[in-house]
């Protein structure tokens, strides 16, 4: 990667392509599970990619680039939400049952839980939500989320502690909330 980068800087503006090619998965892959909407996510990660183009010359080789790519386009929808106001996080995968159990009644009870995991996420601030996200969904190393943010490595382990407190805590009070109901 690093080579291609100094070709591209050199001037050899065709070579980005190939970076897009590698990166694009997981720029995409990101961008969608914070925005929770293919259109919005598409959009987006082709902004992403020209604020790439724009930067190369700061990237740092002392970072794997994907930490770099990663950190820009956390950083840019966490930007876009603060000025949509949107906080929609969807955490597929974190909720899964062996499909041999799978029921119309577990399907159901399984999507129930998705939603209101989705909406206990929602409630969270950014830095709690984005930690947990590229942790859980991204499978990213502590060490990597910390790369990607640009915070300590205890600083990040006590954000995803907290987040998954939080988390409980919202889940909990939900749960509460349909019992009175």
């Amino acid at each position: 990667d690093y080579e291609i980068i100094q070709e591209i800087l050199g001037g050899n503006k065709d070579l980005f392509s190939e970076l897009l090619s590698r990166y694009k998965a997981l720029v995409f892959s990101v961008v969608l599970r914070m925005v929770n909407n293919s259109e919005e996510a598409n959009d987006l990660s082709q902004e992403i990619f020209i604020k790439i183009y724009k930067n190369l010359d700061k990237y740092n080789n002392e970072y794997k680039f994907s930490t770099w790519v990663i950190r820009i386009a956390t950083n840019h929808i966490i930007d876009y939400r603060r000025k949509k106001k949107q906080d929609v996080v969807s955490i597929d995968e974190l909720t899964s049952e062996p499909s041999f159990l799978s029921t119309p009644e577990s399907e159901y009870l399984k999507k129930e839980r998705k939603v209101t995991l989705n909406d206990a996420l929602k409630a969270l601030p950014d830095i709690y939500k984005v930690p947990i996200v590229l942790y859980h969904q991204e499978n990213l190393s502590y060490q990597e989320i910390a790369d990607i943010t640009g915070e300590s490595l205890s600083k990040i382990k006590n954000r995803i502690f907290r987040g998954r407190k939080l988390l409980k805590d919202i889940l909990i009070k939900s749960k509460e909330g349909e019992i009175c109901e």
